[in-house]
């Protein structure tokens, strides 16, 4: 069997049809197992980069006509095209063929289909590793300033929740247990300050994230970088306003090709807001059950019971929960691919898209619901205040109480503590004890002062350190 030419695919598929043609090949003189190019294919999921691999074949195109490798008649014929396609992708009519390999190879065979000459000079001095880390990057700061924008309208929905109900009295509880009376409003904008905190890791992720070129496959490019600067600081001026991102020549050819930092620094803000959203799903999921009834969920995002006629079921928390396991798997997975790596550019970390793409999709899926859905949650205001009859919930301010007239805290958390479980014990209330049976547990205790204790207004009036 003669060699290969360069970029054959030596593949038919079952039907006897030439797969489409690959980037490499010419070393080889063996057919490539049809089972194991199946195997390392990434066409069915890497062609989410379309967009960002263009704009990399743009620079790349002003760069080799600075360096002689191609016309400006070639270099305008190959850029219309990839206008092209650029425009399908906008106009979500991108179709990739699933015989090409990635999504590099699929743009360069479509290429060559018009522009063969031109279209085969393009892959001069640059290589699919280089083009990949740009892809990435670019992918993870377009998505990272969409999320920044679905959490605000989040936030937004959670302070306007705050507002509707910021004269309202809610539960406070430690270890699920009933502790002390809280606003609603402080409640809720706890998560406020959750997703504040996440908002600015994800802003400070799109703000200091360099895209780079000019790592070749390892060792750098042939192609000068007076050329490289130019032609970047061309692309700028043609297509800054949908650009805003900063592009610069890499520093580290090595490091530029062989590092996941970025993806890795992504997928963990993303956990940590997974986490947060987990936490507000857990609450909802208690305090809308019979057994708090302290919120009515919105029913458009509940579900029935194919067997039982009265469930509703809070679905959509439910599975914001559930996915919480994917959202940390993803980043376990991608430190787990990086952990042994040997420098440079190795074929595992084609492996770090998925679980990129999966944290993206299901995180701005959750966003773009939940803004919706805390739309449409209310207090039950009844129970809460059914509950806030409960003495119990007031024992701190009593204990607090001792201290204003001069008892020691510790003594007065026992004294309180013995007088819950007398309550307790002899069936009556803490504020319906006559004072023969306070001075009991302490001369300082009148009935008359300690009944205003048992009011939500004077537990919360009391908390001076918050608003």
């Amino acid at each position: 069997m003669g060699l290969l030419k360069s970029g054959q695919c030596p593949l038919k598929d079952k039907k006897g049809k030439a797969m489409a043609e690959k980037l490499w090949g010419g070393r080889f003189a063996k057919k490539l197992d049809e089972e194991f190019y199946r195997f390392q294919q990434s066409i069915h999921y890497d062609y989410k980069l379309a967009e960002f691999d263009i704009y990399h074949s743009m620079i790349h195109i002003s760069a080799l006509v600075l360096t002689g490798v191609l016309t400006i008649q070639e270099a305008n014929a190959l850029e219309m095209d990839l206008q092209q396609i650029l425009k399908e992708i906008k106009e979500k009519k991108f179709k990739y063929d699933p015989q090409s390999e990635d999504i590099h190879t699929e743009i360069q065979n479509r290429l060559e289909k018009k522009h063969k000459t031109a279209a085969r000079k393009l892959h001069s001095f640059r290589s699919r590793n280089d083009q990949v880390v740009f892809d990435e990057k670019y992918y993870c700061i377009v998505n990272c300033l969409e999320i920044e924008h679905l959490l605000t309208k989040v936030l937004v929905a959670i302070f306007d929740l705050a507002k509707k109900y910021k004269d309202d009295f809610f539960i406070g509880y430690t270890h699920t247990r009933r502790a002390q009376v809280i606003k609603f409003a402080n409640y809720i904008l706890s998560y406020g300050r959750m997703f504040q905190r996440d908002l600015r890791r994800l802003e400070t992720f799109s703000k200091t994230q360099e895209i780079c070129l000019g790592a070749g496959a390892v060792a750098g490019s042939f192609i000068k970088r007076e050329h490289y600067n130019k032609a970047i600081a061309q692309f700028i001026k043609k297509y800054g306003k949908d650009f805003p991102f900063k592009i610069a020549l890499t520093q580290n050819s090595l490091d530029n090709v062989s590092s996941r930092d970025f993806i890795i620094e992504l997928l963990s803000a993303l956990a940590i807001l997974q986490m947060h959203l987990s936490r507000l799903a857990e609450d909802f999921i208690l305090y809308s059950g019979q057994e708090y009834n302290f919120l009515q969920l919105p029913e458009e995002f509940c579900t029935g019971s194919s067997h039982m006629p009265h469930k509703k079921n809070p679905d959509f928390l439910e599975l914001v929960r559930g996915y919480t396991g994917p959202i940390y798997g993803n980043l376990i997975s991608l430190l787990t691919t990086m952990k042994g790596l040997p420098m440079a550019y190795n074929r595992d970390m084609q492996l770090d898209k998925e679980p990129l793409f999966s944290s993206i999709e299901i995180v701005k899926q959750e966003l773009r619901l939940l803004a919706k859905f805390l739309a449409g949650v209310s207090l039950k205001k009844e129970t809460i205040e059914e509950v806030l009859t409960d003495e119990t919930i007031y024992a701190t301010e009593l204990a607090e109480y001792l201290v204003s007239k001069g008892v020691t805290f510790k003594q007065a958390h026992e004294i309180i503590g013995k007088m819950v479980r007398y309550s307790e014990e002899n069936k009556i209330k803490l504020k319906d004890m006559v004072d023969q049976i306070l001075k009991q547990f302490s001369p300082k205790l009148q009935q008359k002062e300690i009944q205003k204790i048992f009011t939500p207004f004077f537990a919360v009036k009391t908390k001076r350190s918050v608003r």
